[in-house]
């Protein structure tokens, strides 16, 4: 499968890309909405960052206790059902004279409903493509959620001018409701992908087998932890520039989408496995520029030129799915999907700590070389290795 109209002649490839448009729309124009109501009632970087970021967080909860349901589920009734519960919670926090700790909760119960949500998704994806079709999928998914991001973004910007950032909630809550129709009327029915019931020692027990393999542990390390220290970098845009923070995400998001689509359509086979370190580096080394204090513009470009490094992901996703069994790919990708988001609450988290002692630049500036750290000492491991023995090994011991 190497093109994009016969990824789209795939059956209930289509569903499933419109279902998770809308919710990416709906998480993109009620997070810039929550995080602005919260900047303005409180005035702190910290939790406005954790506001927009932090239900990630609560992602590491789900991994360890519902992610042995993302394979045992029915997808189209829980792809359904996931965004009804988003539509709810996003409206709740819409209601006038909400403690900011009760907002706070309801993010921490959809943060940990999240976890669950990315593993049926990737999971049903990789269940509807031939494997030679995975990149390219995933890559159109990912391009998606980057211009989905640019207009959410734009959009959320707007009303959140027009219409404050509590109707502007409420809006994002109307888009997760469009995303819950369309999948409730466009996937088929499938039976789930693996027998038995979901459980938090079922879940347990796969985690420690996908960590078993050193060569999936390292492609796990190198998906979430530079990704997560340079969203806590993205994480700080509404403090660095409170008037301008959508343009600066619409500008993170052309990026990404810029690398997503290079990526996943017009890299050789023969060079994937070789890009995703130079990619990493690309992916943080220009917010070290940011303790210069940029004027505007160039802040805008070097987000840009950073976010092009988030194509990575979908090199060390490949990979991934290279290492992992087909009955397991839910959960991997469920994984995959949660350390990830998991790994940007952290790098919120402390983006917000390290602007409250110093600067939000500073801190951006600070979170990006902590990045280029970690994927520099990954370097060696995240390299192709071609030798006897390397499937086994990624296979892991049999599951009991």
């Amino acid at each position: 499968m190497r093109t994009y109209r016969e990824l789209f002649r795939a059956p209930e490839f289509t569903p499933l890309f419109l279902t998770s448009t809308f919710q990416v729309a709906g998480q993109t124009v009620s997070g810039l909405a929550l995080g602005t109501l919260i900047y303005t009632a409180t005035g702190s970087p910290l939790l406005s960052s954790l506001a927009m970021f932090g239900p990630s967080l609560a992602q590491l909860i789900g991994a360890t206790t519902l992610l042995s349901a993302a394979d045992r589920l029915r997808p189209r009734a829980a792809m359904t059902a996931l965004p009804l519960v988003f539509a709810l919670g996003t409206a709740v926090q819409a209601v006038p004279g909400l403690p900011v700790a009760a907002s706070f909760s309801v993010l921490l119960v959809l943060g940990v409903l999240a976890s669950l949500g990315g593993g049926v998704r990737y999971g049903l994806l990789n269940e509807i493509l031939s494997k030679d079709g995975y990149l390219l999928g995933r890559s159109v998914l990912n391009m998606s959620n980057g211009v989905m991001q640019i207009c959410g973004y734009a959009l959320g910007g707007v009303l959140v001018t027009v219409l404050s950032p509590r109707g502007t909630l409420l809006a994002g809550a109307a888009l997760y409701l469009t995303g819950a129709c369309v999948a409730r009327l466009g996937l088929g029915h499938r039976p789930p992908r693996a027998t038995g019931r979901p459980s938090l020692a079922r879940t347990w027990r796969t985690n420690a087998l996908l960590w078993s393999s050193p060569s999936r542990r390292f492609v796990y390390l190198g998906l979430w932890v530079p990704n997560g220290l340079v969203v806590g970098c993205e994480s700080l845009f509404v403090p660095f520039a409170p008037r301008e923070a959508g343009l600066l995400f619409a500008c993170g998001a052309v990026g990404m989408l810029a690398g997503d689509t290079a990526a996943g359509r017009f890299v050789p086979p023969h060079w994937r496995k070789r890009l995703a370190v130079p990619m990493l580096v690309l992916l943080a080394s220009p917010y070290l520029l940011f303790v210069l204090q940029p004027a505007l513009p160039l802040a805008a470009v070097l987000v840009v030129l950073a976010s092009i490094g988030f194509g990575a992901s979908l090199l060390l996703q490949e990979r991934l799915m290279e290492l992992t069994p087909d009955e397991l790919s839910g959960h991997a990708l469920g994984l995959h999907a949660s350390g990830t988001l998991a790994m940007q609450g952290v790098g919120a988290a402390l983006a917000g700590a390290v602007a409250e002692h110093t600067s939000p630049a500073t801190a951006m500036t600070v979170l990006a070389a902590l990045s280029l750290t970690v994927t520099l000492s990954l370097a060696s491991s995240l390299r192709p290795k071609e030798r006897p023995g390397l499937a086994q090994e990624a296979a892991g011991p049999p599951l009991r």
